[in-house]
């Protein structure tokens, strides 16, 4: 699955990295986290490799990244998990998670072939 870009409210430029990519008989699975980065404004595929890389790090190293988000029950509830320099407000989450949410009620919009 390629990373979502949107910009929340702020001005504040996001990249959001499912943690799974996963396919049950043939079918793409819509992961249930998402990692939380500041999109920098030089994204090639080497930074993009080296974050999807440390996802597998206890510590993430990225002065970029913010945390994660888990869907623990779509629509209804969703946890936060700080876990970078820099933590996000309580509307910055409520706006990731609407836009995360889209994606997930649209599965169109996912780029599952990259």
């Amino acid at each position: 699955m390629s990373p979502i870009f949107f910009n929340i409210s702020g001005g504040k430029n996001l990249k959001i990295i499912p943690n799974v990519q996963a396919a049950a008989n043939g079918h793409p699975v819509i992961t249930y986290t998402y990692n939380i980065y500041v999109a920098d404004e030089h994204e090639d595929d080497t930074l993009e490799f080296e974050q999807e890389t440390e996802l597998l790090l206890n510590k993430k190293l990225n002065p970029n990244y913010l945390g994660f988000i888990t869907f623990e029950d779509p629509g209804k509830v969703f946890t936060y998990t700080p876990d970078g320099k820099d933590q996000l407000t309580a509307t910055e989450i409520e706006e990731i998670i609407e836009n995360i949410s889209h994606f997930r009620d649209h599965p169109g919009m996912w780029h599952l072939d990259e």
